[in-house]
């Protein structure tokens, strides 16, 4: 193990050598930060390593596209690793390790996806870094047998942490061809211009060890080697929010106002004309005129509905892209069976909590106190108002001791909420 030992770092602190302030001022979307190992508080193998991933590929009947194989710059079909699960399994691409093992010999690099979902460390890991971001987030690990590389010179659509577990990869890194790419935007609409700039000297090379790191902003070239040994590293990549998500919000929030409802004019050819000089070129010119006009008022009423409307203050914009983030990231999973025997068997004393990630909203009227997610909810009565909205801040509480319950009424409402997937048992 690297460094000094820190069994609860900040994720954004595991992945870089500089304080969080220091990276969100000057190299968050701006430019490549390498960390070595000796400058982070420790290395990756807790959050996966090889023996990880033999169990994945042997044990877990993974399917695509949780994983891919790629070599020297193609893609793998998915015949050349995967088969038929059997009798009883009824599907047809259900990894084949012996398959990936041949391919593996061969000198293709094995790419699990989704590490976020399939993997628990992982969970944890990217929950906790989707927390201190303010950004989606999603791991990949990339296996590559020694001096193979998977991929030609390339670009993410993404911000990407390269988290180096185990063997060295030698990396090559070139300026942007295109500044902050979109998703629309990949790299092979700009395979020219990017196999130009990979020839040029580039602006890092550098060869990761293990519990070394790398942070590339959305739109750096890329490419990877491994050198001695197999080399595996865990890809941690960031979809970002941007000024479009900013105006998506915007529309969203004056959509309704009086000045964008009204239909816009006929624009085809029964469009109105002047009856004096009614030919077609004529009709042609007055429909683009209206049309404008038609845009004309439209932005201007947009641009006034964006001065008058109470929709679109700052705090409620950035509100809104935070619950943008809530839909995009899965909460904290449970486990159903141990679940339900917790919540049989609570006593009073254990730790109950609010499952990280989980949207709440709590309203109350006379009907009671409503406590509600995204894909359900929950009624209870009044004298439930201060235990429910104390649980829903996320902070942790005695199942036996909520705020304005007592004991018996703690648990019942403790009990109820662990069985419908609100709370989880245990410390945070």
């Amino acid at each position: 193990m690297t460094g000094q030992t820190s069994a609860r770092a900040p994720a954004l602190g595991r992945c870089v050598c500089v304080p969080a302030d220091v990276f969100a001022r000057k190299y968050w979307a701006a430019g490549p930060l390498h960390s070595a190992a000796g400058t982070l508080p420790r290395d990756f193998g807790d959050l996966f390593s090889p023996d990880a991933a033999d169990e994945l590929l042997t044990d877990r009947a993974l399917r695509t596209p949780f994983i891919r194989m790629a070599k020297e710059g193609s893609v793998l079909a998915d015949g050349c690793f995967t088969a038929s699960g059997g009798f009883g399994a009824h599907v047809a691409d259900q990894v084949d390790p012996a398959r990936v093992l041949r391919e593996f010999a061969d000198g293709a690099t094995i790419v699990l996806q989704g590490l976020h979902r399939t993997w628990p460390a992982l969970q944890v890991f990217t929950r906790e870094l989707v927390a201190e971001l303010g950004h989606p987030a999603q791991v990949n690990a990339y296996i590559t047998p020694e001096s193979n590389r998977g991929f030609d010179p390339h670009y993410d659509v993404h911000d990407v942490f390269v988290l180096q577990v185990s063997g060295e990869k030698h990396w090559r890194v070139h300026a942007p061809v295109r500044t902050h790419p979109r998703a629309d935007e990949p790299w092979s609409q700009y395979r020219a211009a990017v196999e130009a700039r990979a020839r040029e000297e580039p602006v890092l090379d550098v060869v990761l060890r293990p519990g070394d790191s790398l942070y590339l902003p959305r739109g750096w070239l890329h490419s990877a080697v491994a050198r001695a040994g197999t080399s595996i590293h865990l890809t941690v990549g960031v979809a970002s929010y941007t000024g479009a998500d900013v105006i998506q919000e915007l529309v969203a929030a004056v959509r309704g106002a009086d000045g964008l409802r009204a239909p816009l004019p006929i624009m085809g050819t029964a469009a109105p004309v002047d009856e004096a000089d009614g030919n077609e070129a004529s009709r042609n010119e007055a429909s683009r005129n209206e049309v404008c006009a038609a845009v004309r008022d439209v932005t201007a009423a947009f641009l006034d509905a964006l001065r008058t409307s109470p929709g679109v203050a700052p705090d409620q914009i950035a509100a809104a892209l935070g619950g943008q983030l809530r839909r995009q990231v899965r909460p904290e999973p449970v486990a159903p069976l141990a679940t339900i025997e917790a919540a049989a068997a609570l006593s009073g004393q254990e730790i109950v909590r609010l499952r990280h990630g989980l949207a709440i909203q709590v309203t109350v009227d006379a009907a009671g106190v409503h406590f509600k997610a995204p894909d359900q909810g929950l009624r209870l009565p009044l004298v439930c108002e201060a235990a429910i909205r104390a649980l829903a801040s996320g902070e942790p509480h005695r199942a036996g001791a909520l705020p304005g319950l007592d004991q018996a009424g703690s648990l019942v409402v403790s009990r109820r909420l662990l069985r419908s997937g609100f709370l989880v048992t245990g410390q945070p």
